[in-house]
C-alpha cells in the first residue's frame, strides 16, 4: 500500500486504523452537499410538474363548466317555454272540463283555474325569495365585520369578545340620530 496508510504500518482493514478512521468511511461533504441539491432539485421539479398538472386539470374543469353552464341555460330555457305551454294547456283543459262536465259557467271556471295559478305562483316567489337569502353570505359578513373588514365593523363586537357576531343581526342598524346606516356609496346597510 502507500500513503499514510502503509507509512504508518496499517494494513488497511476496518478495525486497524486509528482515531481518525470514521472520518475516512464517512461520505465526503461535498458529496452529501450534491445528493442534497439533487433531492431538492428532483423536489422541486415534481412540485412544478403537479402544480403545473393542476393547472391543465383546472383549465379543463373550469372550460368545461363554462361550457355546461351555457348548455343548462339553454335546456333551462326550452323547459320553461314548453312548461308554461303545457300549463296553459293544462288550463285550458280544466276550464273546459268544469264548464262542460261540473256545469260552471264560463266565468267561474277560468277564474277557479286563475286562483290556482296565482297560488302556484305566489308559493314560487316565496320559495325563490327564501332562497335568494342564502346569497347575502350571512356568515362570511359577520366574520369580516369581526375582524374590522366591512361596513358592518362598527356594529359588531370585537374579536376578543364573547359576544355573537350574530347579535348584530338582530339590531336594527342606525346612526346615532335615528337615521339608517349607509355605505360609502349611499346604499343603506343590511345587516347580515
Amino acid at each position: 500500500m502507500t500513503g499514510a496508510g502503509s507509512a504508518n504500518g496499517s494494513t488497511g482493514s476496518p478495525g486497524s486504523e486509528g482515531p481518525g478512521s470514521s472520518r475516512a468511511n464517512a461520505p465526503d461533504l461535498e458529496e452529501a452537499l450534491r445528493q442534497v441539491m439533487a433531492a431538492g432539485r428532483s423536489s422541486l421539479g415534481a412540485a412544478s410538474d403537479a402544480s403545473k398538472a393542476f393547472r391543465s386539470l383546472l383549465a379543463a374543469d373550469i372550460s368545461l363548466a363554462r361550457s355546461a353552464l351555457g348548455r343548462t341555460l339553454a335546456f333551462v330555457g326550452l323547459a320553461i317555454a314548453f312548461g308554461a305551454s303545457a300549463w296553459l294547456l293544462l288550463m285550458a283543459t280544466a276550464v273546459v272540463f268544469l264548464y262542460a262536465v261540473a256545469g260552471l259557467t264560463w266565468m267561474s271556471a277560468m277564474l277557479i283555474c286563475s286562483a290556482l295559478s296565482l297560488v302556484v305562483c305566489g308559493l314560487s316567489a316565496w320559495a325563490a325569495m327564501r332562497y335568494f337569502e342564502h346569497t347575502r353570505l350571512k356568515a362570511s359578513r359577520r366574520q369580516l365585520a369581526r375582524l374590522g373588514i366591512g361596513e358592518l365593523a362598527d356594529f359588531t363586537p370585537p374579536p376578543g369578545s364573547a359576544a355573537p357576531a350574530k347579535s348584530v343581526e338582530d339590531t336594527k342598524l342606525q346612526t346615532a340620530s335615528g337615521e339608517p346606516v349607509k355605505d360609502s356609496v349611499g346604499v343603506p346597510v343590511t345587516p347580515p
